[in-house]
């Protein structure tokens, strides 16, 4: 057994990687091709101007994102490409005189497939959202920021009788808020006050420091004095407006801000969600709950990484198949082909399922669980019919 799990550990994980090589050495390029278009033309804080290093960095940092995302399908293709190939060669029939059943080849891939589960894993929870970061931020040195849509991000805080909404429109290459806005409205809904900012820090004890401070309190209108008949409070007149409240506008250099709203939680609500960490969705929900907001786009995302990784087992059981058709010579490429068609398809549903779930309120955890659900049954049924049963 341990001359049989070298033979095929070695040949799948070479497999594999010249597979993975030639995906992101293709992604690579195209990306850099749409990079070429920016040569030149913007021009960094420090005066810079985006040249071919820029670029070939930037298009760099994107490639453990591509990585995690490529995996499952790289695990498929070099799978099925060994499998069929052993097949193919005989080599396989050999495997399975000197002791090889299917169950024992299920279980070695299995293997196989758990350390890609824990790869990836590690890729798309700890080296693709600090890559994508600082890719971000490398786009905003030349592109001046980062945000989303024309209003940037939304967020909102509770704090016991006041409800805060805050936006920030962009986040500056220094990881520096840019136009804030906050608004706190009291249990009626009434506006209490409005704080304007042009610009933002993150302070490690997690409060803000605000700077060209903008501040506007209303406060409630004096009381009229007393009927001295009645000892009551004069009633309003019939078509008597009402009696406006009271302004105070101040104007500050800076203004420290105490709030429970992170970077994290503000990178959230710019960035997009599928290249956060896992725990920093957990916490971004947790927020969104508390503060009475929608959570389900979100819930989706975390279940999907969560889920994602166990792609890479799912595959490799659908890969085990191939190794029991019977082939004629140059019959191989047809079922790579395959292999492809089924890699894609899955790719697309599972980015499909997360849409009609958020569409259609389905639970998070169906909608991020489904594809994989799927595919591990399809891959179940093939490994029945094709080795228990024939």
């Amino acid at each position: 057994m341990k001359t049989l799990r070298k033979l095929i550990y070695t040949e799948t994980l070479v497999s594999i990687g010249l597979v993975t090589l030639g995906f992101l050495t293709l992604f690579m390029f195209f990306d850099l091709v749409d990079e070429l278009q920016n040569l030149g033309r913007n021009q960094g804080i420090d005066g810079s101007v985006y040249q071919i290093r820029h670029a070939l960095l930037y298009v760099t940092l994107l490639l453990p994102n591509r990585l995690y995302e490529l995996l499952p399908i790289s695990v498929l293709i070099g799978t099925i490409f060994v499998m069929a190939r052993l097949a193919q060669s005989s080599e396989y029939t050999i495997l399975r005189t000197s002791g090889l059943d299917p169950w024992r080849a299920l279980r070695l891939l299995m293997i196989l497939g758990a350390a890609f589960v824990s790869l990836a894993f590690v890729i798309g929870d700890y080296v693709a959202p600090t890559a994508d970061k600082a890719s971000q931020l490398l786009k905003a040195r030349f592109g001046g920021r980062i945000t989303v849509g024309q209003t940037g991000a939304w967020l909102r805080e509770k704090r016991e009788a006041l409800s805060i909404v805050v936006n920030v429109q962009s986040l500056s290459p220094n990881n520096d808020m840019q136009g804030i806005e906050i608004y706190e409205f009291d249990e009626l809904g009434r506006v209490r006050s409005i704080t304007q900012a042009a610009n933002g820090q993150f302070e490690s004890s997690g409060a803000w420091l605000l700077k060209s401070v903008k501040r506007s309190v209303f406060k409630e209108p004096s009381q009229p004095k007393a009927d001295s008949q009645l000892a009551m409070p004069r009633q309003k007149a019939a078509g008597e407006p009402d009696r406006p409240s009271v302004v105070d506008r101040s104007n500050m250099e800076g203004w420290r801000w105490s709030t429970q709203i992170s970077s994290e939680m503000v990178a959230a609500a710019l960035l997009r969600p599928d290249r956060m960490r896992t725990v920093d969705l957990f916490t971004y929900i947790r927020h969104l709950n508390n503060n009475g907001q929608n959570a389900q786009r979100y819930e989706i995302e975390f279940w999907k990484k969560v889920f994602y990784p166990l792609s890479c087992l799912v595959m490799v059981i659908l890969a085990l198949p191939f190794a029991y058709l019977h082939m004629r010579s140059g019959g191989i490429s047809a079922y790579v082909f395959a292999g492809v068609m089924i890699g894609i398809s899955f790719f697309m549903m599972n980015n499909i399922a997360v849409y009609v779930g958020n569409l259609q309120q389905w639970q998070p955890w169906v909608a991020a669980a489904a594809p994989g659900l799927i595919y591990t049954a399809v891959s179940l049924a093939a490994f029945g019919w094709l080795v228990l049963r024939r």
